[in-house]
């Protein structure tokens, strides 16, 4: 029963143990599912699950219908002209991170756009290329692809010739990848693997992110001073890189290193402008399109080519390309990076489109997702495309600019439509320095994540470990070794957090039901001869030795030596009883020769197996004390511990390593005489412990308790006094017998005072017990 009273309750409730509470309140049993209930309910078919399948598999289905014409549509189109012309030039952009002919971008921002179009279940994030997946894919490429010499034993393909030219290498490589990539992402959809981009978490994320900007700024470097610089794959190849940029810095072209520079801090200027204006302007100025459209001009009228030699895109071919057959050796050697192409393009849309589901309220499928993911990457690469996922500043555009479903989407791609078959011809004369300039004018918010190290260092410290190792991982290692080395790391963490838990001991805080840290409170309240040991974390075959030796410290000894002590001891009294040297009296042990002496040597060469065995003292006709005074120069060490309390509420889960030695640690505490309880677990938690065969004639399954407050009311009314014990640095002075249990299962002030008994050293002969209890 609950009984509010102003800001306080008061609970009367018996106190419970796991056994008593599940008799009294008529304990369930349930029947868990196994594997094969979950397979029937997955092979069983109905109508309505039929259409609750089309409907996830096609979501267009769900959201066409419901349609807003005269609402929607108009900010739809306006949303995907602006999307679409980003598209066509970051498409460009990023397929120079590639290694590719800029024209190869475009195909990258159609083909996936139309198949999310159908597939996806985000309504505001713009699918298409994204410079950390590029830069992936370009690693691959320069890899497979390191010279220029013809054709590559790589390509077993009979489309790939003998005079194939090493553009048309590296297309295949980078299309293959993306095949594979979309492949692999397919299948975790299918399998419903989605919740594998849970392990990466937000700092990972974005100290990847900033490295994989570290590495789009270093790669464009060339295109900026267009030198010629030796591909690098290897570990520690963005510093190679930048020495080649810098030994070579002398033959850099001005115009080129004019021009993007310029466009640079125009695009840097404007977009600051756009974000600090946001709430005034329409609409974002569209400055990538506006300094495009100039610099191809400029570039055209004045013959920058010939004038000045700048690197231009050149000739884009009109329409699309045969679609390609993927390498089977491309396959078998980028598995493992394709691997890596897929989480990261699915974690960074993911990502993306949970922040524009939660922003306005709809639904979005992880499983479906990659789904539709794989599914435009497998499209797209067939047609010569790249990987693809979000781009951020891209999809900003598209909400920022009104656009409310995939029709946005559907427009931006009839925009990268006509560029591709129609106009492409137009931005021929464009310096690839102004794509470049244009890639990093759009790492700006990935380079601003470095603000991140301080708020995270404020916050948790494994987290900002977690991006700082991230970062120089992917750095120095480069990005796909990096992902996996940052991968590793993090798991690392989690580890080492749960192999070394901050253990603690809890006391009695505001005579109620609360226990707290006992370091944290001056004015705490333990009851003599309890303690209360909390483990916050699961106890598993890492940590299972930590936790024994936390509990040891805790404690102050080692349960099994005085175990050891006490059977050893027992041998030498045995051997006096025998004998006939011992007698025993209602004070204690009085020994009738002086100066008895026992062989140490006999006892230390005693089995180790039988001095770890129960004390076992039916033989005698008396009761031993072992902390009392023992006869002659038997020492044994005393202990004033009678009742352990372990808190296991954090622990979620323990494997059957953990399992023996917690129980060896449990028989260790019961054979010196040592009551242990455990609090806080859950049902599941029992049940297992029941299955594996735990419990037996010492460890029984009545140790269980519901709270904490339920062990120590239950050791008090089992020990029968309520002698308390305060901290010494305590202000409020009071007297060890004042305080007494509370029906209502709290700890309260005796009205009036009852003297406690000393207690008695139980040392006494069966024939004389009832004598004893008389005195």
């Amino acid at each position: 029963m609950i009984e509010p009273i102003g800001n306080q309750y008061v609970v009367a409730r018996p106190v419970y143990s796991a056994n008593a509470f599940g008799e009294d309140h008529k304990k369930k049993q349930r029947h868990h599912k196994t594997l094969l209930d979950h397979l029937k309910k997955l092979c069983r078919c109905s109508a309505q699950r039929a259409k609750k399948i089309a409907f996830s598999s096609f979501p267009i289905a769900s959201w066409l219908p419901a349609y807003r014409i005269k609402e929607w549509l108009l900010s739809d189109i306006v949303s995907g002209i602006s999307t679409g012309l980003v598209a066509v030039l970051q498409g460009l952009a990023f397929a120079l991170l590639v290694t590719i002919p800029p024209g190869y971008g475009l195909y990258a921002a159609f083909f996936p756009v139309i198949i999310y179009f159908f597939l996806g279940t985000s309504r505001h994030i713009s699918v298409g290329p994204f410079p950390v997946l590029s830069m992936m894919v370009g690693a691959v490429v320069v890899r497979l692809t390191p010279t220029d010499s013809a054709a590559d034993s790589t390509f077993t393909n009979s489309s790939m010739t003998n005079d194939s030219s090493i553009d048309e290498q590296k297309v295949i490589v980078a299309a293959t990848v993306t095949i594979l990539s979309g492949i692999i992402q397919l299948l975790m959809g299918v399998l419903r693997l989605g919740f594998v981009v849970i392990y990466l978490s937000e700092s990972l994320i974005s100290g990847f992110t900033t490295a994989a900007a570290i590495h789009v700024l270093v790669s464009q470097l060339k295109f900026m001073f267009q030198l010629t610089v030796p591909a690098h794959t290897d570990p520690f190849s963005l510093f190679k890189v930048l020495e080649s940029v810098f030994s070579q810095i002398e033959k850099t072209n001005i115009a080129d290193l004019v021009t993007s520079l310029v466009i640079l801090v125009v695009v840097f200027v404007v977009k600051e402008i756009n974000q600090r204006y946001k709430a005034k302007l329409p609409v974002p100025i569209p400055i990538e399109l506006i300094v495009t459209v100039i610099a191809t001009g400029v570039s055209y009228g004045f013959d920058f080519k010939r004038r000045f030699n700048v690197a231009v895109i050149g000739e884009m071919k009109p329409g699309f390309q045969a679609p390609i057959i993927p390498s089977r050796q491309t396959f078998q050697d980028t598995i493992g990076d394709c691997f890596g192409i897929a989480i990261v393009g699915f974690a960074v849309a993911f990502s993306v489109a949970s922040v524009y589901s939660l922003k306005y309220d709809y639904p979005i499928d992880g499983n479906q997702e990659l789904i539709a993911m794989g599914a435009g990457n497998i499209f797209g690469g067939s047609f010569r495309g790249f990987a693809a996922s979000t781009s951020l500043s891209r999809s900003g555009v598209q909400e920022s600019t009104g656009g409310k479903t995939q029709i946005a989407g559907l427009i931006s791609a009839i925009i990268v439509l006509i560029v591709i078959v129609a106009i492409g011809f137009l931005l021929e004369p464009l310096q690839k320095s102004v794509l470049a300039a244009l890639a990093l004018g759009n790492l700006k918010g990935m380079l601003m994540q470095f603000v991140e190290i301080r708020r995270l260092w404020r916050k948790d410290k494994y987290d900002c470990l977690i991006w700082v190792m991230t970062f120089i991982f992917a750095v120095v290692l480069g990005l796909g070794l990096g992902l996996a080395a940052s991968v590793a790391f993090q798991l690392l963490t989690i580890v080492f957090r749960t192999q070394f838990p901050k253990c603690s001991m809890l006391a009695n805080v505001g005579r109620s039901n609360i226990y707290k840290n006992r370091k944290d409170y001056s004015e705490i309240y333990e009851p003599e001869g309890v303690k209360i040991f909390r483990c916050p974390s699961p106890i598993y075959f890492a940590n299972i030795s930590f936790f024994k030796q936390k509990l040891i410290d805790a404690i102050g000894f080692r349960p099994l030596r005085i175990l050891r002590k006490r059977n050893k001891a027992l041998k030498k009294i045995r051997k006096l009883q025998k004998k006939g040297l011992l007698q025993v009296t209602p004070k204690g042990f009085i020994c009738t020769v002086d100066g008895f002496k026992d062989s140490d040597e006999e006892l230390d060469n005693d089995k180790i197996e039988e001095l770890d065995q129960p004390i076992n003292t039916k033989d005698l006709p008396f009761q031993i004390d072992w902390n009392a005074n023992l006869p002659l120069n038997i020492v044994v060490p005393k202990i004033n511990l009678h009742s352990l309390i372990l808190d296991f509420s954090a622990v979620s889960f323990l494997d059957v390593s953990s399992m023996r030695g917690l129980k060896t640690i449990l028989q260790e505490f019961i054979r010196i005489q040592v009551d242990v309880y455990i609090v806080g677990t859950d049902d599941d938690f029992i049940e297992k412990l029941t299955r594996c065969e735990f419990f037996d004639d010492e460890v029984k399954d009545s140790i269980f308790f519901l709270t904490i407050h339920d062990a120590v009311l239950h050791i008090l009314m089992k020990k029968d006094y309520s002698t308390s014990k305060f901290n010494p640095s305590q202000e409020v002075e009071a007297k060890l017998d004042d305080f007494t249990i509370n029906t209502n299962g709290g700890l309260r002030n005796r009205e009036c005072q009852v003297r406690l008994f000393s207690r008695f050293m139980y040392i006494y002969i069966d024939s004389m017990t009832k004598n004893f209890q008389k005195c």
